[in-house]
This record gives structure tokens, C-alpha cells and sequence, in this order.
């Protein structure tokens, strides 16, 4: 009898859930608006989290490419950038770039108020969510460049202010709707919105922080320093690689349609086939100039040739893809070489990889293109440039001048973990 009951219950609770996907199935085959709400929603929510990976890729990149007694605190200052951007994205941010009039500059210093409506194609959560990370990904590429002598605190109030106002106020000049988006510039995924803007705030705090003790000698001689793990770095590759589907598929913003679908399969091979361009003309350059293949350019090229795509990455064919993305091998191996010879601290190459490139592939729009111009996509990415670099100069000279950016040399010589963190990544027995 037993038996019976525990048999019945199973019947019972199978029909249950049977006549619930029914339910479903009916009312989406009934209403095609929403059957591509809920795709475009459910777009979002995955190439969300993809990128949102991405912010373990940048942290073990970093973790690779600073040294051993500074890991704990990169580790720190990724997860904590992360969370900050939320925030501060949520609480002001997303508003200063969506909130903005048509040809406008800035937006509302107004909190995010999600409003369901099935007219806009997408849940306004989902929209959020997938804005947000990108917002966390430009923090992210600071993080790299001015690694191993910036304190904890003035870097994350930095992260603040960057996340909360620097990026949504120039990310709204052109996805706001705002002047750039109404001259006709064009940055599909964000290779000048978020790389480049990136990498300007990165230079700006390497220019007014300095370099690390012992990185240029009183000649001015460049004293490379070793990585302490390249098996860690090349992780973190590959983690931004595969979070670059997200990137860049879900800047489609649809796959409702075949129609959109088809542009998301064609996103993701252009954006594949660009990174393994950038990797294999970073390799043979390194050879032809060093006589050695470099696996720190290779890791560089492939990000290179991923941010040189980004501005476009559904135009190009699979050979026009191959070429922007090789130039942007190029760049990694010959910007490095160009950056330092500026005496320029850069920890993890972020500043060929992100600026350089990130500008190159924006220009580089109008090659594949017919509605963009090489002078107006110049123009755009020239200005979030300029606008980024000089109000992040003056936050960090603020920053500098008031509670200090740098830690003394002695605790710089003994390394962030011991003195900032108190946890090492590595103990040695």
C-alpha cells in the first residue's frame, strides 16, 4: 500500500510539471515578441557571465605576471575592483550613460530603476547585468599596468570613480545615445569605450604613480622583471578568450531571429579567428627581432588581436578579421618595446594591448565598415581618450597629494602581501 502512495505521488508530480511546460510551450508559441524577449533576455544573462569571467582571467594574468610576494594582493584588488564596480554602477553609473539626451554628454547621477516592459526586447535586469561587467572590465585592465607599488585603498577609491562616473559618462557619448553616436562613430563591443578607456586611466596612474623600484636604472636602461608564474598567465589567457565570446556576441544585443543568430555564430568565428592572428604574428615577430619566441607576447598578441576586433567583430570576413587582429600582434610586441622606452611601468603589457590596440581597432572600423569614416572613428576614440587621461590624471594627483598612492621603498622591497594583505600567496616550508 505503501508502495502505491509513493507511485501515485511520482504520477502526480510528473503530470504536474508536463502540464506546466505546456502551459509555457502555449503561451510562448502564442506571443513571438516574447518567445524573443526571453531569447534576448536570456543572451544577455549568458554573455553576461562570460565576461563576467573575465574578471578571473585578468586576475590570474596579474597573478602570473607580478611577482610572487604581490600575488595575494592582486588577487585582492580584482575581486574588490569587481564588487566596486557593482555598486557603483548600480548606484549612479548605469544612469550617467543611459540617461542621457539624444546627442547629449551625460546622463542623471540618479540610481538604476529597472522597468519591465516586453517593447524593448530584453528584460531591463539582463540589460543592467550585461552593462555592468563591462563597466568592471575597463577597472580591470588598470589594475595590471600600475601592479606592485600602489596601495590597496587609494587604488579601489580609483576604481570608484572610474566605474561610477569616468566610464558610464564616455560609454554614453556613443551606447547613451549621446554626441558621438550622432556624428556617426561607431564602436560595436567597446574597443575604444572600454579597452582604450581602459588603458588611458592605466596610463594616467602609471605616469603620475612612477615605476617599480628597480624597473629603469639611473641611465635610463629598462631592467626587465621576471613573472612568477607563466602557467598562471597563460590561464588567465584563456579565460579572457572564452570570456570574449560574451564581449563581443553579446553586443548583438539579440538572438530573437535567425537573423541575429547568424550574426552572433559570425561574431564568435571573427573574434576566434583575430586572437589566433594576433598570437601567431606576435610569435614570428618575437623571433625575427629577439631570436627568441616571447610566450608573454604570445599571450599579449592574442589579447591584442581580441581588443583590435572588439569595434567590429560582425563586418569583417575571416580574412579581414585575421588582419586586424594581426596588427594587433604587431602592437603588442612592438608597443612594449614603445612604452618602455618612455620609462613607463607597465606590469602586464596592458597599455599596447588595450590603448594602443583598442585605438587601432577602432580606426580600423572604417575598413570594413561603409557607414563609418576613418575621421570620424579617429575623432571618437581620440576623444574618450584625451577625456579619460585627463580627468584620471588629475584623480590621481589628488589622490597623491592628499592620502598617498605609493608605499614606502621599504615596504615596496618587501612586497604588498606582507604589508597590505598580511596573507601570502605562496608559503615556502
Amino acid at each position: 500500500m505503501f508502495k502505491n502512495k509513493v507511485k501515485n505521488f511520482f504520477t502526480f508530480v510528473f503530470l504536474s510539471i508536463l502540464s506546466l511546460f505546456s502551459v509555457n510551450s502555449a503561451s510562448a508559441s502564442s506571443s513571438p515578441d516574447e518567445t524573443a524577449f526571453i531569447f534576448n533576455t536570456l543572451l544577455f544573462l549568458i554573455c553576461g557571465f562570460l565576461v563576467m569571467w573575465m574578471a578571473a582571467g585578468f586576475a590570474m594574468l596579474e597573478s602570473g605576471m607580478v611577482r610572487s610576494k604581490n600575488v595575494s594582493t592582486i588577487c585582492l584588488k580584482n575581486v574588490g575592483l569587481y564588487s566596486i564596480s557593482g555598486i557603483m554602477f548600480y548606484i549612479v553609473g548605469y544612469n550617467l550613460a543611459y540617461g542621457i539626451s539624444e546627442g547629449g554628454y551625460m546622463g542623471s547621477f540618479t540610481s538604476f530603476t529597472a522597468v519591465e516592459d516586453i517593447a524593448t526586447g530584453y528584460s531591463a535586469h539582463s540589460d543592467w547585468f550585461f552593462q555592468m561587467v563591462f563597466c568592471a572590465t575597463t577597472v580591470s585592465i588598470v589594475s595590471g599596468t600600475i601592479a606592485e607599488r600602489i596601495k590597496i585603498w587609494p587604488f579601489f577609491i580609483f576604481a570608484a570613480i572610474l566605474a561610477g562616473i569616468i566610464y558610464p559618462i564616455e560609454m554614453g557619448w556613443q551606447w547613451g545615445g549621446g554626441w558621438l553616436a550622432s556624428i556617426g562613430f561607431s564602436d560595436f563591443a567597446g574597443s575604444t569605450l572600454v579597452h582604450a578607456a581602459g588603458g588611458a586611466a592605466a596610463l594616467a596612474g602609471a605616469i603620475i604613480i612612477g615605476p617599480r623600484i628597480g624597473r629603469f636604472a639611473s641611465d635610463g636602461t629598462s631592467t626587465p622583471i621576471p613573472a612568477s608564474s607563466i602557467p598562471l598567465a597563460t590561464l588567465g589567457t584563456f579565460i579572457l578568450w572564452l570570456g570574449w565570446f560574451g564581449f563581443n556576441g553579446g553586443s548583438q544585443l539579440a538572438i530573437g531571429s535567425m537573423d541575429d543568430a547568424v550574426a552572433v555564430s559570425n561574431i564568435f568565428v571573427n573574434t576566434n579567428i583575430a586572437a589566433c592572428a594576433g598570437l601567431i604574428v606576435s610569435m614570428i615577430l618575437s623571433q625575427t627581432l629577439y631570436g627568441k619566441v616571447d610566450v608573454t607576447f604570445a599571450l599579449n598578441g592574442a589579447l591584442a588581436g581580441l581588443v583590435s576586433i572588439t569595434a567590429e567583430p560582425l563586418m569583417p570576413t575571416a580574412y579581414s578579421s585575421m588582419l586586424i587582429g594581426g596588427v594587433g600582434g604587431m602592437i603588442a610586441v612592438l608597443g612594449t618595446q614603445f612604452i618602455s622606452s618612455l620609462k613607463i611601468d607597465d606590469v602586464v603589457g596592458a597599455l599596447p594591448v588595450h590603448l594602443i590596440a583598442g585605438i587601432w581597432g577602432t580606426i580600423a572600423v572604417a575598413i570594413t565598415n561603409p557607414d563609418t569614416s576613418f575621421l570620424t572613428q579617429t575623432i571618437g576614440a581620440l576623444s574618450v581618450v584625451v577625456f579619460v587621461f585627463i580627468v584620471s590624471v588629475i584623480v590621481w594627483s589628488v589622490l597623491k597629494i592628499t592620502i598617498g598612492v605609493r608605499p614606502s621603498e621599504e615596504e615596496e622591497v618587501l612586497g604588498s602581501d606582507k604589508n597590505e594583505v598580511g596573507i601570502e600567496a605562496y608559503t615556502i616550508k
